[in-house]
């Protein structure tokens, strides 16, 4: 994927596992410059190792709850050139198993709103003058978002946050395209995490919710609210019917 012959760029958070790994792969299979970061220095290095076979990439380990590191990731931007896109996908899940709100640590819920819905904002302003014209965000959030499930109140109030704070800046930037993402239930380690006494192995892997993000990324939805699977299968059949 290309424009006026030069290559996409996109930044992921929370590369090295998951949905991230699996958004990466395929976008440097299609040749996009990429930017990756996450918490685990040898499980990112590894990641780096794979895709620069592939495409140019930049992969600085680090926590994006730290400003020194959201200025090291738009410093990192404006050497390739700028931003195409912006994956918010790193997250972390609180405590496992998830507990009832009035047994919930205040402490920690606000570590998981660090993570989960100001560092994503931090990214942004940190990038946002190395953002192109026409430029995507994609803020993966969950349907614990949007749905009252019982023992999810930190991790979904978090994400019902996000979704709100997407909401807002897609209306204060209408020439963007902003969307934020459920990306389905996904046989992953934060899954497990969630549900440590059960198997997940019947969960769809993370490469199924990928299609969904590439349409966002290269179709021409307008900014909302979107869940991923869905609009993979209705990408994937549009072209089945073309």
């Amino acid at each position: 994927m290309t424009l006026n012959n030069q290559p996409q760029t996109a930044l992921i958070t929370g590369a090295s596992r998951g949905l991230g790994l699996a958004l990466a792969r395929y976008l440097a299979q299609h040749h996009w410059q990429l930017l990756i970061d996450a918490r685990g220095e040898a499980a990112l290095r590894q990641v780096e190792r794979e895709l620069a076979q592939l495409t140019r990439v930049i992969a600085i380990p680090g926590d994006i709850t730290s400003e020194t590191h959201r200025r090291a990731l738009a410093h990192a931007a404006e050497s390739l050139g700028g931003l195409d896109a912006v994956i918010n996908n790193a997250s972390i899940l609180g405590p496992s198993p998830q507990p009832h709100l009035l047994d919930y640590p205040l402490e920690v819920l606000e570590q998981v709103y660090q993570v989960n819905v100001l560092a994503p904002l931090g990214v942004l302003q940190a990038v946002q003058s190395t953002l192109k014209p026409g430029m995507r965000i994609l803020n993966i959030t969950s349907d614990a978002g949007v749905e009252d499930y019982p023992g999810w109140g930190g991790y979904g109030s978090s994400k019902a946050a996000l979704e709100q704070l997407s909401a807002i800046l897609a209306a204060e930037k209408p020439e963007w395209r902003v969307y934020w993402v459920d990306p389905g239930d996904m046989r992953t380690q934060m899954h497990q995490e969630a549900f440590p006494d059960e198997d997940i192995s019947d969960r769809p892997l993370p490469e199924e919710s990928v299609p969904g993000l590439i349409e966002l990324l290269s179709g021409e939805l307008p900014s909302g609210r979107y869940r991923a699977q869905e609009v993979g299968a209705v990408s994937l059949a549009a072209i089945q019917e073309g």
